[in-house]
């Protein structure tokens, strides 16, 4: 299992840090995501499932995404997520911002990849480059980036 908490103070407010979190601008800091598509439940509810399209690699691997967690206060947001991707990992997400001040939030990115089957042990363990970790730093920069500018 691959494990990560990342944080990252950003120079901007919370509500615009939290917008990017949102199923119309999700996209903007995954690109990966091609598809994003309510399929039951209100948006944004914890129980709420998604269908989604993520391109990994040359591959298009789709998923059923459901939050788990969700919280929106005006200082504190936070939205968890968990799905089984190509039927080998299973994968949960945590996003949490706290305000600093009126103009910086922390960003706390964490989460899990786990092997459900002995296949996907076994992939996690042959990823010499982690490329988990360094899409967790691509995922922060481009959330710092599109939240500054």
């Amino acid at each position: 299992m691959i494990q990560w908490n990342e944080q990252r103070v950003i120079n901007a407010p919370i509500e615009k840090v939290w917008s990017l979190f949102s199923d119309e601008q999700l996209q903007t800091i995954m690109p990966q995501l091609e598809k994003h598509q309510l399929l039951e439940g209100p948006p944004n509810q914890v129980g709420s499932k998604y269908a989604q399209q993520n391109r990994m690699g040359n591959r298009l691997v789709s998923y059923v995404m459901e939050i788990t967690a969700y919280e929106d206060l005006p200082a504190y947001k936070r939205k968890e997520i968990s799905f089984v991707a190509a039927g080998l990992f299973r994968i949960s997400l945590c996003f949490s911002l706290t305000q600093k001040s009126s103009e910086q939030t922390l960003f706390v990115y964490s989460g899990s990849n786990a092997g459900v089957n002995l296949a996907g042990r076994t992939l996690l363990k042959l990823d010499p480059s982690n490329s988990s970790r360094q899409e967790v730093e691509e995922l922060m920069a481009r959330v710092a980036e599109a939240a500054e500018s």
